[in-house]
């Protein structure tokens, strides 16, 4: 009789041993499973990160070499007050940028504003220590207005939209067709006010220059979230009163010498890996006495931590669990064979192969093992799912904690957000804010999903730490086979 049936026979005829062999072999290959998986999955969710939580590039006035030169000036000349100097970006500096390998995109932010002219911007009254607690009127301060403009190509490519602290509930957004036009988008409750809708006119007047009055259009009326917090104190307004334009008008009105210009670009990256690579090739194409480039990835830096640590936790997963399951399983074996020696005698007395009854013991444990990987295909995706999120929402929770928010505006315009694709303007601002916008203080954490799911190469490798396992046990247990006596045994 050959070892395969032999085995055959012996797994069949000891019902209970089996079942009681498959029950822990099933739950040792459910854990490397569920670590496979979690491993694989977190491997993903690095790569798609890549791709969906971007970096960014931002080009924008080089405020530390503008300090710099404004404190020269300081030390040579006492008689006049040292003023800040800026320059605005050049678009045709970031046409150039964009050309690089790795930018999908860019996007570009003016940001100014202006006067209400027959009607009446939002009230904004209460206590500030640099105000003296007197009351303000929508925070109108000398040289700014009380409308607070952002000007982009896309207010649906802006953080505040995509992250759905503002949303649109009338007409549509400014998008960009809108160049070139006086379309622009309000805030509901300066809508409500003032009791306008979309298609009624409104004049805005600017703070600067020939302060010329301009007749715009409403083309949409968005919300803002109700979290938005009232900022007080001079050069503040309600955020109520912070309208979109398209990013041409944002121009018109700071003045003709700004045309063609932004107060920053933005450029999205394709591959967040190479945004070192994006900012050092974009500098050698601007003047960095003039202008900086600032990389923003730590949403992608977030992920690929936490995934790491998933990854790294999953990995120990599995080498602990085979390692547990070569010990069980070759304790298991052990007492099998003490339990089958006079089994053993026979075979031997009979002139069996040593290595045969080894390998009848294997084809055993192999026929255990196939039944017991089906079993573990079963319950695998459910472990490695709630195994899997559990791991991930620790990680990020971590991650979040111990990393520096990126601070976000909340419900307003010029909010910093991932540049879309399409070439389109994000409303991503850097180095000057909308009057009176205010920081949320909300951190933007992008936390990864993990796509847990058995594939056949899962079960694949699977077969093969079980075979490893189910080797390595028999190797162990069946030591004592080797010096085994046939006449001894079968006198014992």
């Amino acid at each position: 009789m050959n070892f395969f049936k032999r085995a055959w026979l012996n797994l069949t005829a000891k019902q209970g041993r089996s079942i009681l062999l498959i029950l822990v072999t099933s739950a040792i290959m459910l854990f490397v499973l569920a670590g496979l998986l979690i491993r694989n999955a977190a491997d993903s969710a690095t790569s798609n990160a890549k791709r969906s939580v971007g970096a960014t590039v931002t080009l924008s006035a080089n405020r530390a070499a503008a300090f710099k030169q404004m404190r020269s000036r300081s030390s040579t000349s006492k008689t006049s007050r040292p003023k800040l100097t800026t320059s605005p970006v050049k678009l045709s500096d970031a046409k150039q940028i964009a050309q690089l390998n790795n930018v999908a995109s860019y996007s570009a932010t003016v940001s100014t504003s202006a006067n209400a002219t027959g009607f009446d911007a939002i009230s904004t009254s209460g206590n500030s220590s640099t105000s003296g607690g007197m009351g303000m009127k929508g925070g109108r301060t000398s040289g700014s207005g009380d409308i607070a403009i952002s000007g982009v190509t896309s207010t649906s490519s802006t953080s505040a939209f995509e992250e759905k602290s503002s949303k649109m509930t009338k007409g549509r957004g400014i998008t960009t067709s809108d160049e070139g036009t006086n379309h622009v988008v309000i805030e509901s409750e300066l809508a409500k006010q003032d009791n306008l809708s979309v298609g009624d006119s409104i004049k805005l007047k600017a703070t600067t220059g020939t302060k010329k009055t301009y007749t715009m259009t409403i083309v949409g009326i968005y919300k803002a979230s109700s979290s938005t917090s009232t900022q007080q104190g001079p050069g503040a307004t309600d955020p109520s009163n912070s309208v979109y334009t398209s990013y041409t008008f944002a121009n018109t009105v700071k003045g003709s010498k700004y045309q063609n210009t932004a107060d920053s670009v933005t450029f999205k990256v394709s591959n967040p890996a190479k945004v070192s690579t994006v900012k050092t090739a974009g500098k050698k194409l601007i003047n960095t006495a003039k202008y900086s480039l600032t990389t923003n990835d730590s949403s992608y830096q977030t992920v690929k931590a936490s995934m790491a640590n998933v990854k790294s936790f999953a990995d120990k997963i599995v080498w602990l669990v085979a390692i547990a399951g070569t010990i069980i399983l070759a304790l298991i074996v052990i007492l099998m064979i003490r339990e089958r020696r006079y089994e053993i005698g026979v075979l031997l007395s009979l002139g069996e192969a040593r290595w045969k009854i080894v390998a009848q013991f294997f084809v055993e444990m192999v026929m255990v093992l196939v039944v017991s990987i089906a079993v573990a295909g079963v319950g695998g995706k459910f472990v490695g799912n709630k195994l899997g999120q559990q791991l991930v929402s620790q990680q990020t929770t971590t991650a979040a904690t111990s990393s520096t928010a990126t601070q976000t505006q909340g419900g307003q315009p010029g909010g910093s957000g991932s540049a879309p694709s399409g070439n389109k303007p994000s409303g991503n601002m850097s180095g000057g804010g909308v009057p009176g916008s205010s920081t949320s203080g909300k951190a933007t954490q992008k936390q990864a999903e993990l796509d847990v799911s058995v594939t056949v190469l899962d079960l694949v490798e699977l077969g093969g730490f079980g075979l490893a396992i189910m080797f390595l046990s028999i190797m162990l247990a069946s030591g004592g086979i080797l010096r085994l006596q046939p006449k001894k045994v079968l006198i014992d």
